[in-house]
């Protein structure tokens, strides 16, 4: 008997020390993706342009929000953004706004892509360049 209780008390400590490892697992969390666009574009700020010329800024936020900017700087619209069956969405925060969608191509090697409305409307999108505050022109 005695035999058997010194064979078997190390089996009894393995066993012990396999379930403690087991749960002394590490627990990995892991961020949600940031968002991006339908074309896989980050936020951040863009020039729009279509035929007629410069049609103005828009501001993407990782937060699903976004700001559309006039050539004075003006903040022309806002709301939020999503993507929806493979197209970007913007909805205004205006009463009984609709989303407006848009079907992106992909990004040339500058970061520029052309998007169109679902309307038919076609945009130029760039990445805008943002001078530093405190940089003057001469």
């Amino acid at each position: 008997m005695r035999k058997l209780m010194i064979i078997a008390a190390p089996l009894a400590l393995m066993a012990c020390a396999e379930q403690a490892a087991e749960v002394e697992e590490e627990v990995v969390e892991t961020e949600p993706a940031g968002m991006t666009t339908a074309n896989g574009t980050a936020p951040g700020t863009y020039a729009v342009s279509n035929d007629e010329g410069p049609a103005g800024t828009s501001v993407l936020n990782g937060d699903g929000t976004y700001q559309d900017l006039a050539a004075d700087g003006s903040v022309a619209d806002e709301g939020t953004w999503e993507v929806v069956d493979g197209k970007t969405c913007f909805t205004s925060n205006e009463d009984g706004a609709e989303a407006l969608c848009w079907t992106e191509s992909e990004p040339a090697e500058d970061g520029s892509f052309t998007a169109t409305s679902d309307a038919g409307e076609t945009v130029t999108v760039s990445p805008a360049v943002v001078e530093a505050e405190g940089e003057a022109e001469e």
